[in-house]
Order: C-alpha cells, then structure tokens, then sequence
C-alpha cells in the first residue's frame, strides 16, 4: 500500500486525470503508454509542497537496476514541472507504480556524470527529451527514484 495519505487532487489536465484513473483501475494494464506512441509510462504520485494534496503523474518509464529516471522537461517548457518542486521539498514523498502495485520511494537528483548517464537512459527511452533539452533553455533536472 501506498504511504501517501491525504486527499488526491486530481490534475487540471483531463488527460492526465483519465490515463491516470484508467492506469490505476487496471492495476497498470490499460493506459500504460504514452499518447499514441507505444511508449511505457509510469504514475508518481508526490505530495504537494504548498496544498499538501497528493498529486499524480505519468511519467515516460525510464528504469535501470531496479530505479527510475524521474526527468522534468515539462515537454521542454522554459519552466520545471510542478512536481519537481514537490519532491525537492519532500524528496520521501513519493511513490511510484510500475503496473500492479505502487511502493514507497526515495529520491535524488543526480548531477555531472551520474546526470549525463540517467540522460542518456531517458533519451533511449524517450528520444523526444533531446529536443525538449534543446528548447528548454535550462538544465532538465533528472532525479532517481529508489525503492524504500
């Protein structure tokens, strides 16, 4: 079970709100990639830095012995995601469900090489994050997600 307890808030996003419904619904078997691209995701659920209602997002699936690249492009906005801010203020509030069961996670963000490595990972995974990089105009921060 989940260790995040609270009120969810869904997205303002009603994308975002069905993919993750129809994610959590199917224990991870239906909505599970992304847009029409084939590509796996995941749900990371945070608790929000300001509000304190927990917060869910799919995320491009993008795992290596075990851990998980969470990269916040925000689709190459000039901006970070929301998200980023929540777990920067709480970096053991998180959870992240990789089809049936969601589990209790930790993160980190990595910088210097271990960055470069994770990035390379996310864009073998999701080769669109080399563009968002490109306009971005900032550093797309990477953080890692171990299992708690």
């Amino acid at each position: 079970m989940a260790p995040l307890e609270g009120e969810y808030e869904p997205s303002p996003h009603e994308w975002v709100r069905n993919q993750v419904a129809e994610y959590e619904a199917s224990g991870g078997e239906r909505a599970n990639t992304f847009a029409d691209t084939g590509l796996p995701i995941i749900v990371m659920t945070t608790r929000g830095n300001r509000s304190g209602k927990l917060r869910k997002t799919p995320l491009m699936r993008v795992e290596h012995d075990g851990e998980y690249a969470l990269v916040a492009s925000d689709g190459g906005a000039p901006q970070h995601p929301v998200w980023y801010h929540n777990l920067k203020a709480d970096p053991e509030a998180v959870t992240i469900q990789d089809g049936r069961e969601p589990f209790d996670a930790r993160v980190r963000e990595v910088v210097g090489e271990r960055r470069a490595e994770w990035w390379r990972l996310a864009v073998a995974a999701f080769p669109p994050y080399a563009q968002y990089q490109e306009i971005a105009g900032r550093e797309i921060p990477v953080l890692v997600a171990a299992r708690r």
